[in-house]
């Protein structure tokens, strides 16, 4: 929902002057966790749980959307959202990294909960040609597919136990085929007839802090370009007929939320060394939603839904998509082992 500032032209009235409005939109994110971090800020929000556990610098959050109510409240589809949170993702860390993908293995088991003889759809949702928006096509690229040989090469698989029939395809983005992601989809979905689909795709967080450093499981579906504010048709169970699970990193956020947070803390700044400071007492008189819609606004005339990312985005893209489509290739086989999967996770 949209959130304007009372006074556009704020700069020329006193800023205790200034008045929201009464329609809201957050500073935007696909974290679920983010979206109930922000909403508890206007109170408690009802019919969501949310829990959190630790492995080894790796934070588990689990947040499950119960009711309509909730839903609408967050802005996320009932479901459940699995979040690691894992700050040295950042980092070469190798033990780190195996880490990470075997806890992103077991959660991705868990939500599927399919028998081994499943067949599974991965759709890797993005723009090949944008790094920081390419981590569904590289997802795909290193995957172990094997929907081809139990039809042409039986023999690679020996008895074929322990392994999924695996398909996987990077449908582009609108602007290049001019055909809806869901449309594609949907089609292939109905040629294919899976019996669940696993959606992967860049994000948008709220913090920096979290940027190239999260990864989100949900089976709750997926809206592409959301994150940009640029939504299409959502894949979810609705419009695709089976499960659709969801994983995601986020690799951008929006420059007004650079400004506010870097704002923010000049501010802290004034408060300890200039106790009482006029600047930041009238500040002091917003909201945190406040504070970022007015830097919003004064961002308006130049940022035009402006996004940024880490200039190592490229580093990071190749290791985050290798851990993911190695965590994709363990969960789907079980047969494969970690060593297996580091064979054929190219």
């Amino acid at each position: 929902m949209e959130q304007r500032i009372g006074c556009k032209r704020w700069r020329r009235v006193p800023l205790k002057e200034c008045h929201m409005s009464v329609t809201h939109r957050s500073p935007r994110t696909d974290l679920a966790m983010e979206a109930h971090e922000l909403a508890s800020r206007q109170g408690a929000v009802n019919g969501v749980e949310e829990s959190r556990e630790e492995h080894e610098g790796i934070v588990v959050t689990r947040v499950r959307v119960r009711t309509q109510a909730a839903q609408r409240r967050l802005g996320k589809r009932k479901g459940t959202y699995i979040t690691l949170d894992v700050p040295g993702l950042r980092h070469r860390d190798l033990d780190l990294q195996e880490r990470v993908t075997k806890v992103l293995a077991d959660e991705l088991k868990h939500l599927l909960d399919l028998p081994p003889s499943s067949t599974i759809l991965v759709i890797g949702l993005g723009n090949e040609h944008v790094t920081a928006d390419a981590l569904g096509p590289m997802v795909v690229n290193k995957l172990f597919v094997t929907r081809h040989l139990f039809e042409y090469m039986p023999h690679v698989l020996g008895d074929g136990k322990g392994y999924r029939s695996i398909a996987a395809v990077s449908p582009g983005v609108l602007g290049l085929t001019g055909i809806e992601t869901s449309e594609i989809v949907r089609g292939i979905v109905e040629r294919v007839r899976p019996d669940a689909v696993i959606a992967v795709d860049a994000l948008a967080s709220r913090s920096l802090s979290r940027v190239n450093a999260t990864i989100q499981l949900s089976d709750a579906g997926i809206q592409p370009g959301a994150g940009v504010g640029n939504n299409r048709r959502a894949l979810d169970k609705e419009s695709l007929g089976v499960p659709v699970i969801a994983i995601g990193v986020p690799t951008v956020v929006e420059a007004a939320t650079i400004a506010g947070d870097a704002i923010e803390l000049v501010l802290n700044q004034l408060r300890e060394q200039v106790p009482g400071n006029a600047a930041t007492a009238l500040f002091d008189q917003l909201s945190s939603m406040e504070k970022w819609h007015l830097v919003k606004e004064v961002l308006e005339p130049i940022e035009n839904n402006l996004v940024v990312t880490p200039k190592e985005v490229d580093d990071f893209m190749d290791n985050v998509a290798y851990i993911v489509a190695k965590g994709l290739n363990v969960a789907l086989h079980p047969a494969m082992t970690f060593e297996d999967a580091d064979l054929v996770t190219h």
